[in-house]
């Protein structure tokens, strides 16, 4: 059987599986639609967490970072991690024993105003609404490569499969739906990984083979790699490139971005108690971290076999460069997606992957420029086709790919649709409205936040991982800091709570939009996008961290000019620091 045969079976069998169980555990009441009716156990849930978390940017897109930066690219793995321990650790039990169903739902009560749940709603949505773009990015990639259709067709057939599903079984369909794409995409991801680690350097395990010997007795892979990668060019993979502080700002702007974004907040209020809730971000570390501690090998790995493919002779002889009408079988295929490709600048008939932006780099004359460009987000993809494995493995990867960009599009799809419907219609706008009202309310606002993703997620600004860090930043700048200063100050107020939230995500989407040009400039040539205009040498997806910092200066020193909040506020804040039942 053909892997294209193997692929439509694959991907078919999970689609099945999770319109089956969408049907079985549709939501019929708002607790089932919102918190699953907060009888998950914490297995579950943690499994359920994982799959949440673990976007197309951690399946499709992160090993590709690292494929690509290197030692720079472990921020992803220390700042998403890192920030998981935290919202676990300071946030998740408090707002569990709040008891409520959203986190503007939080921030309204905490901050006693319907003015800051609106804005954390608006912040919500900007944030959710960033993260999902890159989400839908990673089921076009999918999608144009596997089942051989436009990558606009392939965003298309994503969204009705997230609409079928998340519409109809709300957070209870999500719950059970994402325990099933945990379990097709950690083995999706781990499989390739250890036939790929053995056939390089006879270890079965990823983690491991990162650091052993090459089969051929060539020396250890990183050191290999080290090699290959400064005869074309480009640095050292395991050498820093980026500035420290550029890479401090990025962790910490991922870690409180991570313990800010609602949809993962949310999962801690589908199970039964506290003590279930800490029980639950447990087991969703360790399901965590089969994935994360294997993605450096995944991206080293994927690297290695990509600049071994275009070189017909020893690695690192440059003048050994692959015919291009001899190139491979996976070359061809991911050609017709648009997302690698080649021009022969010199016309020489043959393909020269070289780092030409490097000013210490001599490229002998006959060269005209670097005529390969690789979409970093097709690289996990790629991967097992690069290494010649079995067409079920390819198959299974494109199942598992599709079940990361799914599993997190709806949590973030639900977040959306709870903060229209519960947060906007029923807190503010129709306090009346019957369940009945509200959770037809929910299924319409997550319809047209599905149809906005997928509109902005054809024509996204940057890859997968890139526009997930941006919403990251977004959620770090906005929603955080109002979450940790309403759990563990008792002084902050809602003027200062209002005044924060806004300054945080104004002061963020301006750093954003100037150097990405997106949405308002027709031209995004126009846009300063160059690290050296960068205010001290800062990326857009690092200002999170800058825009938290300004969030929390404002609203403790607007807090401290204003009256402090009533007493029954005060109490409040003290009863949901005890984290018990």
């Amino acid at each position: 059987m053909d892997t294209q045969t193997l692929t439509f079976i694959a991907v078919g069998l999970s689609f099945a599986l999770y319109f089956g169980i969408a049907l079985w555990s549709r939501a019929g009441s708002t607790k089932e639609f919102y918190v699953a009716g907060g009888d998950v156990s914490p297995v579950v849930n943690g499994m359920a967490t994982a799959a949440d978390w673990m976007s197309a940017a951690s399946f499709i897109s992160m090993a590709g970072l690292i494929a690509f930066k290197g030692y720079d690219a472990s921020v992803y793995l220390m700042g998403w991690t890192g920030g998981y321990v935290m919202l676990a650790l300071m946030l998740a039990p408090y707002l569990r024993k709040f008891g409520k169903f959203t986190v503007p739902e939080f921030i309204g009560e905490r901050y006693y105003s319907k003015a800051a749940r609106t804005v954390a709603v608006i912040c919500l949505i900007v944030a959710s609404i960033t993260y999902v773009i890159g989400q839908m990015k990673g089921v076009g990639v999918a999608f144009s490569r596997f089942l051989e259709v436009d990558f606009t067709a392939g965003v298309m057939i994503g969204m009705t499969v997230v609409f079928f599903y998340a519409v109809l079984g709300g957070m209870k369909g999500i719950t059970y739906t994402q325990v099933a794409q945990y379990c097709v995409l950690i083995f999706a991801y781990t499989v390739p990984a250890i036939f790929i680690s053995l056939q390089l350097t006879d270890n079965p395990l990823p983690q491991l083979g990162l650091g052993s010997q090459m089969a051929d007795g060539s020396g250890s892979l990183l050191q290999k790699l080290d090699k290959v990668l400064v005869d074309l060019g480009f640095s050292q993979y395991t050498a820093q490139k980026g500035s420290t502080l550029n890479l401090f700002l990025l962790t910490l702007s991922l870690m409180i971005g991570t313990a800010g974004l609602p949809h993962v907040i949310m999962r801690f209020f589908t199970v039964p108690s506290v003590k279930d809730a800490r029980s639950s971000a447990g087991w969703t570390l360790v399901f965590i971290a089969i994935l994360y501690t294997t993605a450096p090998a995944v991206g080293a790995m994927a690297m290695f076999n990509l600049v071994k493919t275009v070189q017909t002779d020893t690695v690192g002889v440059l003048q050994a460069n692959l015919e291009y009408e001899q190139r491979p079988e996976w070359f061809k295929n991911w050609e017709t997606t648009g997302l690698l490709t080649f021009e022969d600048k010199n016309g020489d008939g043959r393909i020269q992957y070289y780092n030409d932006k490097n000013p210490s780099f001599e490229a002998p004359p006959s060269w005209a420029g670097n005529e390969l460009k690789v979409d970093r987000d097709i690289m996990v993809l790629a991967n097992p086709e690069i290494a010649k494995l079995p067409g079920w493995v390819i198959a299974l990867v494109a199942a598992g790919g599709l079940a990361a960009a799914l599993s997190t599009a709806a949590g973030l799809l639900m977040a959306i649709s709870s903060a229209i419907s519960h947060d906007l219609v029923k807190g503010l706008i129709k306090p009346n409205i019957s369940e009945k009202g509200e959770l037809l309310a929910g299924r319409v606002a997550m319809g047209a936040a599905i149809v906005a993703a997928g509109v902005m997620g054809i024509n996204p600004p940057g890859f997968a991982a890139q526009v997930v860090a941006l919403a990251f930043g977004l959620a770090a700048s906005s929603l955080f800091p109002a979450i940790l200063m309403g759990i563990f100050s008792k002084r902050v107020n809602r003027q200062g709570a209002i005044a924060g939230m806004l300054t945080g995500l104004t002061a963020t989407l301006i750093y954003i939009f100037w150097f990405k040009g997106w949405f308002f400039m027709a031209d995004t040539a126009m846009a300063p996008n160059n690290s050296a205009n960068w205010f001290l040498g800062i990326s857009p997806e690092a200002f999170g961290a800058v825009g938290a910092a300004l969030n929390f200066v404002v609203a403790l020193t607007v807090s401290r000019l204003t009256a402090a909040p009533p007493p029954e506020v005060q109490a409040l804040v003290e009863a949901v620091r005890v984290p018990r039942a």
